[in-house]
């Protein structure tokens, strides 16, 4: 079965229906049975039980304008108005009772709760209405509304009760028929009223919603008692019951609330426009957040007493949101613990340095766990906020403690690599299994990073950065096989280095070698080349793969440039030396690691490949050969100097080829 709030369950609703239809059923057979309807006249008995209802009304209107200036909130404001209103001309009719304060019949008995429900009408339906766009406006005015308010009440009892201008003369005993139409546009004003707040209740129940709809309903039926009933008949006493009624429904709601929530400060919350209630949910929300800041900063407690001050709460409260704000606090500081175990975690990642590590962990540790410090162990011993700690201390993963702090060991391989310290307030905070964990993490992501460091320093040794990086990354990508790329390929060859190595010493060719490819294997890392072999005085580099580049043809041509230019710088002191000759192609490719499942390596193969070979063996020492493909892809100002259509050994096809001079 679908969820129905109170107000919308078929046994409430008919219940709530049958009090609202009873006083008009009993108006109904009184007036149809005038012998029914008989008469008592008290004059001090009305005068008092009449102006003990008003002042008690006028006690609850003030708490509701008490609250509408607390929120700021135009609907709350014109409800209080209509309440004051209706509650102050009830006990201006209370005072105008003849032969009490004022010695006969007057005008001001009869007209006085006729104006104070037109009055009160207007206001509740204006108050029902969406008031988004006009609320800031009406508040405005608010001093105004109050002022107007209180001196037509005043001028009322003035004129009333001194006998002046038309108040002191005789009433008429029933609503003059010129008013009678304002009766009944006040009965619809309440009725709409009624509607609309009945419409509010269902989207969001709340018993004083539901009693404001009672309230004005019974307003509306007390507006026609007043217009049809003859003075001190039981019609008559019947609207100042109604009106008793009406008044009692929402102090009652008002008390159910206040027993509910303890406390006086949002007995009327329901009221408010949607705005004022997100801006109320807000306030308490940041009220909330800023004592658990507080509790978490100094353990501060006091704070919630503030808080019970600002919201008109109870001791019974106060210790309620003292326990609940210490166990929020706890929560949060665990939350951020844990956290911080998982920054770690993913802090310590390929190429890291172990150095670079322990300071981010400890920047990242600190917001959680406090006054953290990790010192590596050097020479036995680590030195950590200002402390020493040999590493013997640690037999067996022992924790050190001392008043101040506890220190853990971090185990590398079985042997204390570093050491965590941690303040004894965190410690006592965090707790030992917490804290244990995080030291086991840190020994772990330690480990790694020096693993990684040693895997770099190997696997950088013998292949491109880039493959080394993607290999320690992602193991899988050493698998056999690969895929069609669009690749620059960079061929660059010594020429004459036969020649050359037959009349040197066979040390005098690896220094050669090595002075050379130290100048140029940088030219290639520099511009995002990838090398994938040397072969003899021969290297092959590839561009595009295996990281990906929009410009790999410009990349490899401003690499070729600078090797020639880095390898001429050389060559100017040793005149015998051979010079590089460079070739560089673009074009399609398969690229991958081939070889066996015992040996393998990152190669590229395919026609591009070739040809920028053969290109290479068509250059002179100290050019830069291009292939038209990869000509077409660098900037129109580049020096090109085009070498025509050329046959290269192994293809059928000639090969348009360019020397490159300067991009």
């Amino acid at each position: 079965m679908p969820y129905l709030p109170p107000a919308a369950q078929p046994a409430r609703v008919l219940v709530w229906f049958l009090h609202l239809a009873m006083p008009v059923a009993g108006l109904w057979l009184l007036l149809a049975r005038p012998d029914l309807d008989v008469r008592w006249h008290d004059n001090h008995s009305h005068f008092w039980l009449v102006l003990v209802v008003a002042v008690g009304n006028l006690a609850l209107g003030a708490l509701m304008s008490a609250a509408a200036h607390r929120h700021r909130d135009a609907r709350l404001f014109l409800v209080s108005l209509a309440f004051l209103a209706c509650a102050g001309f009830f006990a201006l009719h209370a005072l105008a009772t003849p032969q009490v304060l004022v010695r006969g019949p007057n005008a001001g008995f009869d007209m006085a709760q006729p104006v104070g429900l037109a009055l009160a009408a207007v206001l509740a339906l204006a108050s029902a209405l969406p008031l988004d766009r006009v609320g800031e406006r009406i508040l405005r005015y608010r001093w105004w509304w109050w002022g107007g308010g209180a001196a037509l009440l005043a001028g009322w009892a003035v004129a009333s009760l001194a006998g002046l201008g038309a108040l002191a003369r005789p009433g008429p005993g029933e609503l003059p028929a010129a008013l009678e139409g304002v009766a009944f546009a006040a009965t619809a004003a309440f009725v709409g009223a009624a509607v609309r707040y009945y419409l509010l209740h269902r989207r969001s129940p709340a018993a004083v919603l539901l009693s404001l709809v009672t309230a004005f309903t019974l307003l509306a039926e007390a507006m026609v008692a007043v217009t049809l009933a003859p003075r001190w008949h039981l019609t008559w006493w019947e609207w100042h019951l109604l009106l008793t009624a009406g008044f009692g429904f929402v102090a009652y709601s008002a008390y159910i609330q206040y027993r509910r929530e303890g406390s006086a400060g949002g007995l009327f919350d329901a009221v408010t426009l949607a705005e004022t209630a997100r801006r109320i949910r807000a306030e308490y929300g940041q009220a909330l957040e800023e004592y658990v800041q507080a509790l978490q900063r100094t353990g501060e407690r006091r704070f919630a007493a503030r808080l019970a001050e600002k919201f008109g709460l109870t001791e019974g409260q106060t210790a309620v949101l003292e326990r609940a704000g210490a166990a929020l606090a706890a929560e949060r500081a665990q939350a951020r613990r844990l956290n911080a175990l998982v920054a770690v975690g993913e802090r310590a990642r390929v190429g890291l340095g172990e150095a670079e590590f322990l300071a981010a962990a400890v920047d990242l540790l600190r917001p959680g766990f406090g006054d953290v410090h990790i010192g590596p162990v050097t020479d036995g011993v680590a030195s950590v906020g200002g402390r020493t700690y040999p590493a013997t201390a640690f037999a067996d993963g022992a924790t050190v403690r001392s008043a101040r702090s506890t220190a853990y060991p971090l185990m590398v391989k079985g042997r204390v690599a570093a050491v965590l310290e941690v303040g004894a307030d965190s410690a006592a905070d965090g707790g030992p299994e917490l804290l244990r964990t995080l030291a086991d993490q840190l020994s772990i992501a330690l480990e790694n990073a020096r693993l990684y460091a040693e895997l770099g320093t190997l696997f950088r040794s013998y292949l491109s950065p880039d493959v080394a990086a993607s290999l320690l990354a992602d193991p899988e990508q050493a698998r056999l096989g690969g895929s069609v790329v669009e690749v620059t390929a960079l061929f660059a060859d010594l020429r004459g280095f036969t020649t050359f190595s037959e009349g040197v010493e066979p040390g005098e060719i690896v220094a050669m070698l090595n002075r050379y490819h130290g100048a140029a294997v940088p030219c290639v890392l520099d511009n995002g080349g990838t090398i994938v072999q040397f072969v003899g005085d021969a290297l092959l580099a590839l561009f595009n793969a295996p990281a990906r580049q929009d410009d790999h043809a410009v990349r490899a041509v401003r690499a070729g440039l600078a090797l020639q230019a880095a390898v001429d710088v050389i060559a100017a002191g040793q005149p015998g030396w051979p010079r590089f000759r460079v070739g560089i192609n673009t074009g399609p490719a398969l690229v991958g690691n081939i070889g066996s499942e015992s040996l393998r390596g990152f190669n590229a193969m395919g026609d591009a490949v070739n040809v920028a070979a053969r290109l290479q063996g068509l250059a002179e020492p100290g050019q830069v050969v291009a292939g038209h493909a990869t000509v077409e892809r660098l900037d129109p100002g580049a020096d090109v100097r085009p070498l025509g259509e050329l046959l290269v050994k192994g293809r059928r096809q000639p090969v348009r080829a360019h020397v490159v001079v300067a991009l």
